[in-house]
């Protein structure tokens, strides 16, 4: 039950119903929160978050972009999530990370740099809203009118609450055409990502995805890519035109939660195979670097 969870906020751990701030403040009204959702699994050697590091990497990134001061070090903040993991009792979950400002402000900027930070965890069903067992298989897709932030209007490699009205639009006009999900454009027309997830494409047993620039560099992506090497499969990342939908013989988005979500419909296009072999292939093994069985990638486990 979420109301018997701990949160860490602001270098303590409270009680989920404590873990409050005013509806004035700077984050809730200007959007300016910084997050990260992070994966914890179950492994052999207890719940391990999954690349732990690069999380806390990107949200000092983020946190960088928008001139804003963390509160604390990256290793006091990587130590306060494992400690949270442990306390929790969880074996998997989800883990999301805040750097907000609390203080009451009707101005635009924020009445100071430094940022507090809050982490809160879920169990899969609490964040998913059903068993991780019962979520979708593969999915619906739409390209959606809606165009992907331009990296010359905001910092879109920023993970900031304010950037995501992009995604959630675009979601919203797909589920009213029908479709679970959608594809973004660029403002030059190539194809970028899903609302929230970062997009693939494999064609003639190549992986394709869109290059870095206009998307979010994504932890998950960037996995994916390294994996894929490793398996002596070769990736493409780079432009690539809306007929590339049409040509692809499999189709997947990723993300912290699915890691690969087939798609089987893009539009009027429904996918013959569906996960298609190579989808298949990367699944799997992801499976099994994330549960702790691959030793070759288990450094990027840190056990709670």
């Amino acid at each position: 039950m979420l109301t018997e969870r701990e949160v860490y906020f602001n270098g303590e751990y409270r009680r989920w119903d404590e873990a409050k701030v005013h509806i004035m403040s700077h984050s809730f009204g200007r959007g300016s929160a910084i997050f990260e959702v992070i994966g914890f699994h179950d492994t052999p050697a207890g719940p391990a978050v999954f690349r732990l590091d690069e999380y806390l990497s990107r949200f000092w990134k983020s946190a960088s972009l928008l001139e804003m001061e963390p509160p604390l070090t990256q290793g006091a903040l990587q130590k306060a999530v494992l400690t949270l993991v442990k306390r929790s009792g969880l074996k998997s979950g989800f883990l999301k990370m805040y750097g907000f400002y609390p203080e009451i402000s009707f101005k635009i900027l924020p009445p100071q740099r430094k940022f507090q930070v809050a982490v809160c965890l879920f169990s899969a069903e609490e964040a998913l809203g059903q068993p991780l067992e019962s979520a979708p298989r593969s999915v619906t897709a739409c390209v959606s009118r809606w165009r992907r932030l331009d990296p010359q209007t905001v910092p879109i490699e920023a993970k900031v609450a304010a950037n995501y009205v992009n995604g959630m639009v675009a979601r919203m006009e797909s589920r009213e055409k029908g479709f679970d999900y959608a594809i973004l454009l660029d403002t030059q027309g190539f194809i970028t990502e899903g609302g929230t997830e970062s997009l693939f494409l494999v064609r003639k047993g190549h992986l394709l995805t869109s290059a870095l620039g206009t998307v979010l560099q994504s932890i998950t992506r960037k996995t994916l890519l390294e994996v894929a090497v490793t398996m002596g499969i070769e990736t493409f990342t780079g432009l690539l035109k809306p007929e590339a939908l049409d040509e692809a013989d499999e189709i997947f988005f990723s993300g912290t939660a699915a890691k690969l979500l087939p798609v089987r419909q893009v539009g009027d296009r429904i996918l013959n195979e569906v996960p298609g072999p190579l989808t298949r292939r990367l699944s799997e093994r992801m499976a099994a670097i994330t549960s702790g069985r691959d030793e070759q990638f288990r450094h990027w486990l840190f056990p709670a």
